[in-house]
């Protein structure tokens, strides 16, 4: 079934006996205040790079805490670790907050402009404040390195860069506790690559102690932003080799799971018409990388254990501690997962730019697309409760375009 949305909802799994519990109303597991939604013992957040649309992200995190929708686990890309990082590095009640002071920080310096023509003049609004930010940066973020990088010393980090990032560690040092968020309640993952090997990394805060260079490295694109040494490694941006970090969220799966993934960038489009739009179109094809594949990989995978289970249940008593069909069990065993998708929908204005524009007028106008994008999902939230509870794997369009 599909209906047309802003939000794309994919949900693939099993029957989930916790969420039968909860639905029925039995479920003694305690939550500290009634979501909208029937959840499982976890919940996760997945936050795709896309730069200035991150503020998408955050008015999706605002209306998922406004309908009681705890966190507890997140995993960035990119601008998606900036969000991550204020998330996991707050204390509930402090977390939108902390939201708002950096997006309303970087967009600082592109006040609200009267717009008039229409769509063309928000277009030629919307590609001017782009060269702004491309000439003097933005806020809190990046400025300009002083040196351009081909006159710049070889080897040093003005050479392999056009901006400085340093800003953004003094950014994320005022607004994120690094204690809370690598001791606190809150699983956070950010993605990075490494130079020299080419090798993807998450950063992981169960596994290793994280600091505003781990951030800094997941968002460090090239040629733009320099890249962040960390323990003698230079690290780029993440999404080079993939802009989803869902993969790492199922991959370290423990529990019932619902994730929350927000993608910046639509895998499908209309076709290009102009040169602008084939830039567009690009970056979104680029950018959009693997959503769709692992969330295909994953309904395919389950499907292949169901079926080896089935076929294990057939075995006769005495070769269930057969070492091979011990192993076999082992690797068929899986807890249900719910995947709700987000994905922000380009105004006809927003061209090949968007993820540097960061106008204020933008920025809020991303920040209200995405709590409706949540608002159509709890509107609808039956619809998909009913999914989770009769196993079926569905997908869903549910917000107007």
């Amino acid at each position: 079934m599909r209906l047309k949305c802003t939000g794309r909802i994919v949900v693939a799994m099993h029957r989930a006996r916790s969420h039968t519990r909860q639905m029925a109303g039995i479920d003694s597991r305690p939550r500290r205040r009634k979501a909208s939604l029937p959840l499982p013992d976890k919940v996760a957040l997945v936050l795709q790079g896309g730069g200035a649309l991150g503020s998408y992200q955050a008015g999706i995190y605002q209306a998922l805490e406004t309908a009681g929708i705890e966190i507890d686990q997140v995993a960035g890309i990119s601008i998606g670790a900036v969000n991550a990082a204020l998330i996991a590095g707050n204390p509930p009640e402090l977390r939108v907050k902390a939201l708002r002071t950096f997006w309303d920080r970087t967009s600082a310096a592109l006040p609200t402009f009267p717009i008039w023509g229409g769509d063309i003049g928000r277009e030629m609004l919307h590609e001017a404040s782009a060269a702004f930010v491309a000439t003097f940066g933005v806020p809190g973020f990046f400025k300009p390195n002083p040196v351009p990088p081909a006159m710049a010393w070889p080897g040093s980090m003005q050479a392999l860069s056009f901006y400085d990032s340093t800003q953004l560690a003094r950014t994320l040092d005022d607004l994120v506790d690094w204690d809370l968020l690598n001791d606190g309640p809150v699983r956070i993952g950010v993605g990075a690559v490494e130079i020299e090997s080419g090798n993807f990394h998450y950063f992981d805060s169960k596994k290793e102690r994280l600091d505003a260079r781990h951030i800094m490295a997941s968002g460090a694109l090239p040629p733009g932003l320099p890249p962040v040494e960390i323990d003698g490694k230079l690290w780029w941006d993440g999404g080079l080799v993939s802009n989803t970090p869902l993969s790492h969220v199922l991959d370290t799966q423990d529990a019932d799971l619902l994730v929350f993934q927000v993608d910046l960038f639509a895998a499908s489009a209309a076709r290009p018409k102009t040169i602008m739009d084939v830039v567009a179109r690009e970056k979104e094809i680029r950018f959009s990388s693997r959503t769709r594949q692992i969330s295909d990989q994953l309904v395919k995978l389950r499907t292949e254990r169901e079926a080896i289970r089935r076929v294990l249940k057939k075995l006769p008593e005495g070769m269930h501690s057969d070492p091979d069909v011990v192993r076999l069990t082992e690797m068929a065993r899986e807890y249900p997962v719910n995947i709700v998708q987000m994905i922000y929908r380009a105004n006809a204005w927003e061209g090949g730019a968007r993820d540097y524009e960061f106008s204020a007028r933008t920025m809020a106008e991303h920040w209200a697309a995405g709590e409706a994008a949540v608002a159509s999902t709890i509107d609808r939230s039956e619809l998909v409760a009913q999914n989770i509870l009769d196993g079926r794997t569905a997908a869903f369009d549910l917000t107007p375009r």
